[in-house]
């Protein structure tokens, strides 16, 4: 057997190594594609994702290039825009992207494309969510209106309350039929107007008394224009009439009026609208369900309609067909109706009520009936109000929400079904921009858009998809 000497070996193993036998380097990564490995996510309109999207520079066999810097641009399909940092520089391969975002039509699909130089690119979908810049409930439905002025509603819809061209209640939000573009809404107990730029009028659902002032008495499913070639600035809408502002400040009011709540001298039911008499100059206007008031440029608040149970604040239990001087002689910058009490808030931010007390509605920490504003007790200062049929509830300047009175279907939010005589907080710690509470539930806005809801819920008007009742903040499902 022959043997090979030390030199001979190394001179073996060095002619292997020559010819490329013993090289153990890897071969080169060369980068193919783009791979996302982390997808946009909570698309907010007009600002950056929630969870901003990661791209992964790779070859074709998926392994990343590690030592690639390349740049990543995002681009959005027709119709949306980029915005923020629309660009991403790869370190070790990867491409993080910080603080971009697109915006575009709310419920409109887009393709997002990640791309750099002649790699495959990588595509991802997203929807611009529906979000809502107002909030208004009725009795047992809720609306909210768009930053694109587009109207959806969900709930009870028998007599066509939801707009949607059918009577078919939906326990998550429908859009409005009509390709109106609003820059308000107000809801009744079951109608709904809604005002465009131009200040023209719309109305839909029940006119059994002519609510909808279109001149009939016909409920309508869709949108129908208010008569009378008024242009207004501000509609209100109460139990089964609405009053609407003119821009010089002239008030007009339409529907049911047997208790005065029109305002024009008369117990006749109105299908048009017709003024208010008095030749008061308003700045706001305010309905509860049987009862109106009007706020001056001085702050003095003046009420008419149904007074049995003291909402129009006069001292009396006498109807008013015309507007009378709330008593007390306070200035106020807000005012809010209820079924049959009224609230008002002062420039200190204090607030007052008076109606009807029965449940505890005026939050004055009883249940007697006042026929001239009382303070709401508990020292807390706030900035906007908004009454509900038997409950109020109110936002302090950091968005924080308290409520009192009736609380039997959880329309107070403070997770349980008590009476409250005195305002309670919200439970959440949720921060709300704008609240609005209907028959036996409250829904409120977030500075985001995302509403949420709590209260009855038996039509569905709390928007979660169900109709369980929640004694608590629910969110309202998106479109």
């Amino acid at each position: 057997m022959k043997r090979f000497s030390v030199a001979a070996w190394s001179a073996f193993t060095l002619t292997l190594a020559g010819l490329g036998c013993g090289d153990s380097s890897a071969a080169p990564i060369v980068p193919t594609q783009i791979v996302l490995t982390t997808s946009a996510g909570g698309t907010v309109n007009g600002a950056a994702f929630a969870t901003q999207p990661v791209a992964v520079i790779r070859d074709k066999a998926g392994t990343t290039a590690a030592t690639t810097t390349s740049a990543v641009a995002m681009t959005v399909s027709a119709g949306a825009t980029v915005v923020g940092t629309s660009v991403a520089t790869a370190v070790a391969g990867v491409a993080t992207f910080s603080g971009v975002g697109i915006r575009g039509t709310p419920g409109t699909s887009y393709t997002l494309t990640f791309a750099s130089g002649a790699l495959t690119s990588a595509t991802q979908s997203v929807t611009v969510p529906v979000t809502f810049t107002a909030l208004k409930a009725g009795s047992v439905h809720t609306c909210g209106l768009t930053s694109a002025g587009a109207a959806y509603c969900w709930g009870g819809n028998s007599q066509g309350t939801l707009g949607d061209g059918t009577s078919t209640g939906r326990v998550t939000p429908v859009a409005v039929q009509g390709g109106l573009v609003f820059a308000t809404l107000t809801a009744g107990s079951f109608h709904n107007c809604g005002l465009t730029s131009t200040g023209a009028a719309f109305c839909w659902g029940s006119n059994i008394h002519g609510e909808l002032g279109d001149a009939t008495t016909t409920d309508r499913l869709t949108p129908t224009a208010v008569q009378g070639g008024l242009v207004f600035s501000a509609l209100a809408a109460g139990a089964f009439s609405t009053c609407g502002l003119t821009r010089a400040g002239a008030a007009y009011c339409w529907g049911f009026n047997t208790d005065g709540e029109l305002g024009d001298g008369t117990a006749t039911q109105r299908l048009t609208p017709v003024p208010v008499e008095g030749g008061f100059v308003f700045t706001a206007l305010m309905t509860g369900d049987y009862h109106g008031c009007g706020l001056t440029s001085a702050g003095a608040a003046y009420c008419w309609g149904f007074v049995d149970a003291g909402g129009v604040g006069d001292g009396t239990s006498i109807d008013r067909h015309t507007p009378v001087a709330v008593l007390g002689g306070l200035v106020f910058t807000a005012l809010t109706g209820g079924g049959f009490h009224t609230c008002g808030l002062t420039t200190a931010g204090v607030t007052y009520c008076w109606g009807s007390n029965a449940l505890g509605e005026l939050g004055d920490g009883t249940t007697t009936k006042r026929t001239t504003p009382v303070t709401v007790l508990g020292g807390l200062v706030f900035t906007a109000l908004t009454a509900g049929n038997i409950h109020v509830c109110a936002l302090t300047s950091a968005g924080a929400a308290y409520c009192w009175g009736s609380n039997g279907e959880g329309q107070l939010g403070d997770a349980v079904s008590t009476l409250r005589l005195l305002p309670v907080a919200v439970r959440g710690e949720i921060l709300f921009t704008a609240a609005t509470a209907g028959g036996r539930h409250t829904c409120a806005l977030t500075s985001a858009g995302t509403a949420y809801c709590w209260g009855g819920n038996t039509s569905g008007q709390l928007g979660d998809g169900t109709t369980t009742n929640r004694s608590s903040p629910v969110t309202v499902i998106r479109p």
